[in-house]
């Protein structure tokens, strides 16, 4: 196992740490203790240019696009092999950084960004275009060819994963990055930064800016040596990020905010049903943009299921996310926490009935909140037509599967849905209904890089994972030859 020397407290510019220009930093906190546990660069303007430019130089120069696709994969896949070696170490990070429990850390987290590098390490040398058969009298055929310099920008709430979705797509087709983590959660990035230099890829070709978003991140999204934007966080800075890109004509993925409804028919087997809907809300403490937080139950079936979910919510386990038991862990900083005080309080003016929870949990001075279930809103209601990013369930009941559709389809969001029922049929027919990139049959979260996913409406356009993500990151040459 390899042990690596850290520096949060510096950038990782052309394969080497630096401190920002102005010498600013900004504070990391521990949510579950609310204390700061260390700081780092908050990078400017001159530094965000310093990051650009050396990913410029780095693909000018050939050092990572001239390779061959064999070449890269290779590489990406000794990033796999080093995360997985280091997983102890990555998994700490990340607890520490997001509070996310460690069990999760493990089980999810480094076990995707693992599995991501090596997915797109078995695309790199894949990388190929296609003979047309034309009229003319040439030979006509295509090139996929990398776009140049990629700026990834990510969130606090999978801060390993969401940058390995980008990374790794973009790095196997022969891109150069320059990455923003979010400002409340920079620890693993920069870990990743030492990790794929370790690995074999070449200095100036994968760069980390950490700062905030207004400064670091703005100054990012408007460079002109940017050849493309991967953002992924709200559906408010994704308009902007969208914005911005359009402006100067460059190619963007946005995947924005969700409210995923979870549609539970009368003919489904409730025991497992239940799972999927607790672990659909309280996943990584219900900060998950294709979290279930609305839940929408058949009639007949309703007051059973509030009863199960009244009975069972109170006992999944709440706390120290170092310990191996917890489930749910704190909130990612007191900000998140204090906004889904607010939808709650907002829910009980609304005339919703609070089933369980409803209220912070006071523990080691972190940013808890209780896993909370809210019946008899109206569809209306903001707490069920607006994201609260937090373990916050709302539940409605409908009486036919067409309502069921338009309920679920009521809200501007379309990132997931769910359905539960043992109807083989109505399963398909409804998942064809449903305005989401992706749809989970009697299930929740099963997603792998090999399976894309992204967003429709105000979730955003363009997708993560799979072959699709992978032929984002490249631009279509024709070339056509005379034979005359």
């Amino acid at each position: 196992m390899t042990t690596f020397e850290i520096e949060p407290g510096k950038l990782f510019i052309g394969g080497q740490w630096r401190e920002a220009a102005d010498g600013a930093r900004t504070e990391v906190v521990d949510p579950s203790r609310g204390a700061v546990v260390t700081t780092v660069a908050a990078a400017g303007a001159a530094d965000v240019d310093a990051a650009v430019r050396a990913a410029r130089e780095a693909y000018d120069g050939g050092a990572w696009s001239g390779l061959s696709g064999r070449e890269r994969g290779r590489i990406l896949h000794r990033v796999a092999e080093l995360i997985r070696e280091n997983a102890d170490e990555i998994a700490q990070l990340e607890s520490l950084d997001v509070g996310k429990p460690i069990t999760l850390c493990h089980a999810v987290d480094v076990t995707n960004a693992a599995n991501d590098y090596e997915h797109f390490a078995a695309l790199a040398h894949s990388l190929h275009g296609a003979n047309r058969d034309t009229p003319m009298n040439a030979v006509a055929y295509t090139r996929h060819e990398p776009l140049g310099v990629v700026a990834a920008i990510t969130p606090f709430n999978f801060p390993l994963i969401l940058a390995g979705s980008k990374i790794a797509p973009a790095l196997a087709a022969g891109n150069t990055i320059v990455h923003k983590p979010a400002d409340e959660t920079p620890l693993s990035a920069l870990f990743m930064a030492k990790l794929l230099q370790e690995a074999g890829v070449p200095d100036g070709v994968v760069n980390v800016v950490t700062g905030t978003g207004p400064v670091a991140g703005d100054a990012l999204l408007r460079h002109p040596g940017v050849d493309k934007v991967a953002f992924t966080g709200s559906t408010a800075v994704g308009r902007h990020a969208a914005s911005v890109a359009g402006e100067a004509l460059k190619p963007v993925t946005v995947e924005l905010g969700g409210n995923a409804a979870h549609v539970v028919f009368e003919d489904a087997d409730l025991e497992k049903a239940v799972g999927a809907v607790i672990k659909g809300f309280v996943f990584n403490t219900g900060q998950f943009c294709m979290g279930g937080p609305r839940l929408l139950v058949a009639r007949s079936v309703y007051s059973t299921m509030l009863g199960i979910l009244a009975d069972a919510v109170p006992g999944v386990p709440v706390g120290d996310p170092r310990q191996p038991e917890t489930v749910v862990g704190p909130m990612a900083g007191e900000k998140h926490l204090k906004k889904v005080e607010e939808y709650v309080d907002l829910a009980r003016k609304e005339g919703g009935r609070i089933v369980c929870g409803g209220e912070r949990l006071d523990l080691d001075g972190g940013y808890y909140y209780k896993p909370t279930v809210i019946a008899d809103l109206p569809n209306d209601s903001r707490v069920v037509q607006e994201e609260v990013f937090g373990p916050v369930l709302t539940v409605q009941p409908f009486d036919s599967e067409d309502e069921a559709v338009a309920l679920a389809n009521s809200t501007p969001y379309g990132l997931a849905s769910g359905i539960q029922t043992t109807n083989l049929a109505r399963a398909h027919r409804v998942a064809d209904r449903l305005q989401a990139g992706i749809v989970w049959i009697n299930d929740w979260a099963m997603l792998d890089p090999a399976v894309p996913f992204g967003g429709v409406k105000d979730s955003g356009f363009g997708r993560e994972y799979g072959p699709e993500a992978f032929a984002a990151y490249t631009k279509v040459k024709s070339v056509v030859a005379s034979l005359g």
